[in-house]
Formats: C-alpha cells, structure tokens, sequence
C-alpha cells in the first residue's frame, strides 16, 4: 500500500539531474558572462536536438558582426561583415552616389574625339578629299555613341531606387541569418570551450573594441569609394614613390651579378655536372635504335603494369613514330630524366632526414612552398642569370617546380609509419639501418612512389616552359603552335606530351594502387 513517502530512489534521481543543471547554468555563465539565463535556456533547447534549431537573438541580428566578432566568432563576422558591407554600399550608392558618372566621364571623352573628327571633316570637304565619307561615318557613330551613352546615364540615375531598394532587401535577409543562427554557433564554441579551456569566454572589451571599429571601418570606407568614386584618390591608389621601386630593383640586380661573380665555378660544375647526365640520357634515348628503345620500354611496361598496358605503351609510341614526334620525344625524355633523376636523388634522402627531424622540416618547408607558388616565369629570371639559356638551365627550372613532391610525400609517408610498428620491431632488436630499410621504407613506399609520380608529372608540365629558354623537344612544337596560331601542330604534340607522361605514371605506379 502506498503510504505517501517519497522513493528515496526517485529522490536521488532528481537531485542528480538539478545538480547537474546548475552546474551546466553555472558553466553557461561563466563562458556568456551576459544575461546567462537567457543562453543558459537556449542552449538546452539546441542540445535536445540533434538537428540545426532556429533560435532568435535579437542582439545579434542589431549589432551583426560586431556581436560575432566580440564573441570571438571571427570566421562567421568577417563573412557577415561582407555581405552587410555589400548591403550598406547599394544603399548609399541608390541614395547618394552618382551612377552616371562612369557613362558621363565617356560621354566627355568621346565629345572631344568628336570634336577632332569633326574638324578633319570640314577641312576634308574644303579639300574634296577622299575621305569625306570615311569621317563622315565615324563621325555619326561617334554620336550614335554619345547618345547611348546619354541614355545609359539617364538609366542608371532612374535605377538608383531600386538599388538602395536591394541592399535594403539584403540587409533585412542577413539580419535576420544573423538572429538565426547566433545562439546555435555559440552554443557550438561553449562545447569546445568545455573540453579546451583556452578558448576565449565572454565578450573581451578588446574584441568588442576590435571588431567594431573594423567593421565600422571596413562598411564607411566601402561605402564611399564606391558612392563616390574619384573623390579620394587615396582609396583606389596606394601612396608610394616610383623611385622606392627602381632601388629595389637595382638592389636585386646588383645582388644577382655579386651573386654570379662570386659563384662562377659552383655554377659551372653544376653545369657540368647536368650536361654531363643529359648527354649520356640523350645518347641513350636519341642515338640508340627506335627499335630497340620501343621494345625496351614495352618490356618495362609489361613487367610492371600488366600486358595490357604495355599494348597502350606500344600505341602511344606508335603515335610518336608514325607522327614525326620520335626524336623530340626521346630529346623530351631525356630533359624530364635527368631532372626526375636529380630531383628524386636529391628529395629522398632530403625526406628521409626531415622526417625524423620536425624543426629542420619547418624550415625547409617554406622554401619548398616558395618553390610551389612562385611563377614558372619569375624563377626563369635567376636561373638564366646564374647558368645561362639551355637544356641545363631548362633543367634547374624544372628541378625547381616539380622536386618538392617528392619531398613532402616522404616526410608524410615515413611520419605516417605506425609507431607501434616501429617498437615492436626495435624491441626485437632492429638496428636503425634494419629499421629504416625493413620496415620504414617498405610501410612508407605507397607515399613515396606517389611522391615520385608526381614529380614525374610536374616535370612534363614544365616542358613548353622550358623551351622558352633552349630546352628542345616536344615543348617547342607547342610553343611554335602558339606563336604561329597551328592549331593542329598544338594539339597533335600535346598529345605526344600527355602520352609520355602516361606511360611514365603507369610504369612508376605499376599494378599496385
């Protein structure tokens, strides 16, 4: 019978669960700082749903980005921060700006060509010269010209409605994505924040202030420049002097020739060194018999993709021969070899070292990333000043684009070697050249070849870069299609390209994925 008592069982129970929601409260007021029953309630009503749950916030949509980057919600700010900023520029440029000024500055720089070939026709026709028909119709289109030019004008001053209409539009619309998804972002960062402390809490006066004057800032400036163009030079012209430039560029050159003089004969082994690998390449891929060359790259073909890619082997060179492509495209092998060669000499060891050694790595890796992002064309430059024009130079070029994959996939491949691999094997007494060809190198191959693969490849797309500076071979084909506009010669040595880089990648990928 019930006798009216509680169950003790029951009573713990909800002790427990309000115990934990005053700590949860607790925890919510110590990242919010401001109004934390408010959060506190919406975020328990976003965590009781797996799925996104619209919440309003009325703070957030007022203030937008400020409130995010207070918040120290910089990603979700900056990109409100366009779109509002976007917003505010069409309503000030519908209310205030001139949009006709850009139809007017033509229409005066027309009004005076106008003028000239009015001139050139009334002495035309004082003369009864020839060309009074000519300047004649220019001139009319010249003022057919200024006509529509005074219609767009007079269109574009109608539209201005309609544009602060649209920021109007888009404004409310990112306002209220704002409101929205406000709560649901933070109540994201305050999850992190329970398991990462050093994650910024509250609203810090320095990111209130930071993100204010950014914002306010960032929307003025837009606003203005776009509102009213030409009226501050500053905003579309960056304040510096011709001549900081030219000492710069003096400077490098004066660098570059102390550079060569003092490195001559560094720079002329090097040469030698690379002429000395390329000729031998060359005698063995130009002067020996197609024959022989056909059947020797079939046969590799065949042992390490299969017969069926040794079939497309022997088409692709087919087409070479059959084209008038072979003697380019062995010359073409031959650059690409020595410069593979090199590079995978060069970078495999040079990742293996790093591998093991994180801060050499970190420097080594912005160089590699300057190698990556600098233009083919500007590290051109040096390059013939230190080794001159050639297949020498062409090859130092394309060691600078396409080498560093081949780096960058070692480190990976050997860091990415399961430690508990490595311990076992050391705990059976593995010596360090054991370890490292037993066990390293053998789990890290799918990374490295991958490495060499696409050193491979970006060392074909360098060859029509490289002919630009004496590199012979297919690249000249295309680049003499290019100055010549030959369609037809273009395409057919592209293809003669894209048929040597794909046997290479089968024979370096083989059957193995």
């Amino acid at each position: 019978m019930n006798d009216g008592n509680v169950n003790p069982l029951i009573e713990t129970d909800a002790d427990k669960v309000a115990a934990q929601e005053e700590v949860r409260r607790a925890e919510v007021a110590e990242f919010v700082r401001t109004n934390p029953e408010y959060y506190a309630d919406q975020f328990k009503h976003i965590g009781a749903n797996a799925n996104f749950t619209p919440t309003l916030n009325i703070f957030a949509g007022i203030f937008g980005p400020i409130w995010f980057g207070a918040r120290g919600l910089w990603t979700w700010a900056v990109a409100f921060l366009i779109v509002e900023t976007f917003a505010f520029v069409q309503i000030a440029r519908g209310l205030f700006g001139d949009l006709s000024a850009d139809a007017v500055a033509r229409v005066e720089s027309i009004e005076g060509t106008l003028e000239l070939r009015k001139q050139q026709l009334e002495a035309a026709i004082e003369n009864n010269t020839d060309r009074i028909d000519a300047l004649r119709r220019t001139v009319d289109s010249l003022e057919a010209a200024i006509d529509g030019y005074r219609a767009e004008a007079l269109a574009m001053e109608s539209q201005g409605v309609w544009i602060a209409l649209t920021g109007l539009i888009v404004l409310i619309i990112a306002k209220g994505i704002e409101s929205i998804v406000a709560n649901s972002v933070l109540e994201a960062r305050f999850s992190d924040w329970l398991s990462d402390s050093s994650i910024p809490s509250g609203m810090p006066f320095a990111h209130i202030v930071l993100s204010a004057v950014f914002s306010v800032l960032i929307a003025a400036i837009a606003m203005v420049h776009y509102s009213f163009p030409g009226a501050f030079p500053v905003l579309t012209q960056f304040p510096t002097d011709g001549n900081i430039r030219l000492t710069a560029v003096s400077a490098v050159e004066d660098f570059i020739a102390w550079c060569v003089r003092n490195s001559e004969a560094l720079f002329e082994a090097i040469t030698f060194g690379i002429r000395s690998l390329l000729d031998a390449l060359e005698v063995l891929f130009v002067n020996t018999p197609w024959m022989v060359i056909a059947a020797f790259i079939i046969l590799v073909t065949w042992l390490t993709a299969g017969i069926r890619t040794a079939i497309f082997s022997g088409a692709f060179l087919a087409y070479m021969g059959f084209l008038g492509f072979w003697e380019k495209a062995m010359t073409t092998l031959a650059l690409l070899g020595t410069a593979a060669c090199l590079s995978i000499v060069i970078g495999i060891p040079l990742g293996m070292f790093c591998a093991r050694r994180p801060r050499l790595y970190s420097v080594i890796q912005p160089i590699m990333d300057f190698m990556q992002t600098m233009p083919a064309f500007v590290f051109m430059v040096p390059v013939i000043a230190f080794f001159g024009v050639g297949k020498p130079a062409a090859v130092i070029v394309t060691m600078i684009f396409g080498g560093t994959p081949v780096v960058r996939l070692t480190v990976l491949g050997l860091r990415g070697v399961p430690e508990h691999v490595r311990e076992a094997a050391i705990a059976f007494g593995s010596s360090k050249w054991y370890l490292l060809t037993k066990v390293d190198l053998p789990l890290a191959s799918p990374s490295i070849r991958a490495g060499i693969n696409q050193t491979i490849m970006l060392s074909l797309a360098m060859v029509v870069v490289a002919s630009l500076i004496g590199a012979k071979g297919l690249g000249e084909d295309v680049l003499e299609a290019l100055q010549y506009a030959n369609v037809g010669q273009g395409i057919l040595a592209g293809f003669a390209i894209l048929f040597c880089a794909m046997i290479l990648d089968r024979i370096v990928q083989g059957q193995r994925k």
